[in-house]
């Protein structure tokens, strides 16, 4: 018997979260914009997309020297990560273009690199982006006994170490999600503690064909190819660097040493703060000036803006963060921002570290 119960947000006479609406919303106004995806986020996918392809199509079709095929499978790595981060982030939201089929197509493409967009949906969309950081809800803090990701959650001997070794665990999430967590989470029914939303014919259809399909691009036809050493070692190539890319991004949004893990009122199952500021206290920003960082991680430095505004395309985030950098002034809050990824990594290490402590 499942005794999950959802845990809530307090309600406000004036709640943060509309005023920031209001002034946000005001400077689309003012520039007769839209605030989804531009020319720009469209070309932006089409490259990467056909990178992907002509990446795996040169290393599995005509076999490059051996120093050169592991240069492409890093490559190819990195084109998962940034595809996940350009295209399907925003499409999975609706914020990479106002035509709703177009926003589809573009949330399939996880599809592409071989996880399920079902999952993906109500895992990142309607839980992590719902409940950040809560223990027991978010799933995305969710390690196991393999790392202490939060102040309430258990402690063990070896967690003393997890700031040191976390990078080995972070290159596996990529494997990991494809070949287990998906799987889990079908069977079971359930992400962690929560239920799983009822799954109709065509999504179990889905689910089955991607991954029939990833098997027969990322493993049968490859070992056809380059035989099954090469692809061993191109194959997990590929996967760890993505894996750890991947979990980088994400980690360095949420779990750092500035950032929140509120804890939900025994009784009233109430959360202590409204939305707008439960995602602000949650979640971190980091080298926003950067232009390229933020081109290849879809914005995602802009983590606050876009926990408070997941259908605005992140092409937007640069210029409302002043926004939001203004009103929480205003109110009171911290606004958590790392000026370098060097910065931000080095205040997770030390949240690891302080995790790690009995």
């Amino acid at each position: 018997m499942n005794n999950f119960v959802t845990p809530k947000f307090p309600h406000v006479k004036q709640p943060l979260h509309l005023e920031l609406k209001k002034r946000v919303q005001a400077y689309f106004d003012e520039r007769g914009i839209n605030a989804t995806g531009n020319p720009t986020l469209f070309t932006k996918a089409i490259i990467m997309v056909c990178a992907f392809i002509l990446v795996y199509t040169h290393l599995v079709f005509f076999t490059p020297v051996w120093y050169m095929a592991l240069l492409e499978c890093i490559v190819l790595g990195g084109l998962v990560a940034a595809i996940g981060f350009n295209v399907m982030h925003d499409g999975s939201h609706g914020s990479f273009s106002n035509n709703k089929w177009v926003n589809r197509i573009a949330a399939s493409s996880i599809s592409m690199l071989g996880a399920n967009h079902f999952m993906w949906n109500v895992k990142h969309n309607m839980i992590h982006h719902s409940f950040t950081n809560v223990d027991g809800v978010d799933d995305d803090i969710e390690i196991g006994i393999l790392m202490r990701m939060a102040p309430t959650q258990k402690h063990v001997k070896a967690h003393k170490f997890q700031h040191l070794y976390f990078w080995v665990l972070y290159m596996l999430l990529y494997v990991f999600w494809i070949f287990f967590t998906d799987y889990k989470k079908y069977f079971t029914q359930k992400i962690g503690n929560v239920p799983l939303k009822k799954m109709h014919i065509a999504d179990h259809i889905e689910f089955w064909g991607v991954k029939l399909y990833h098997a027969a691009v990322f493993i049968v036809i490859p070992i056809v190819f380059v035989g099954w050493v090469n692809w061993i070692i191109g194959f997990l190539i590929m996967s760890l660097f993505a894996g750890f890319v991947l979990s980088i991004v994400f980690q360095l949004a949420h779990t750092v040493e500035h950032t929140e893990f509120p804890v939900a009122n025994f009784e009233t199952h109430q959360l202590p703060d409204e939305f707008a500021a439960h995602q602000i206290k949650t979640t971190a920003n980091f080298a926003t000036r950067n232009k390229l960082v933020s081109w290849l991680v879809g914005g995602l430095n802009f983590q606050i803006e876009h926990h408070l505004f997941p259908k605005i395309s992140h092409v937007h985030y640069p210029a409302i963060s002043d926004i939001v950098r203004n009103v929480c002034k205003e109110y009171q809050l911290q606004y958590i921002e790392y000026p370098t990824v060097r910065r931000a990594v080095v205040a997770h290490v030390r949240f690891l570290r302080q995790m790690g402590q009995a």
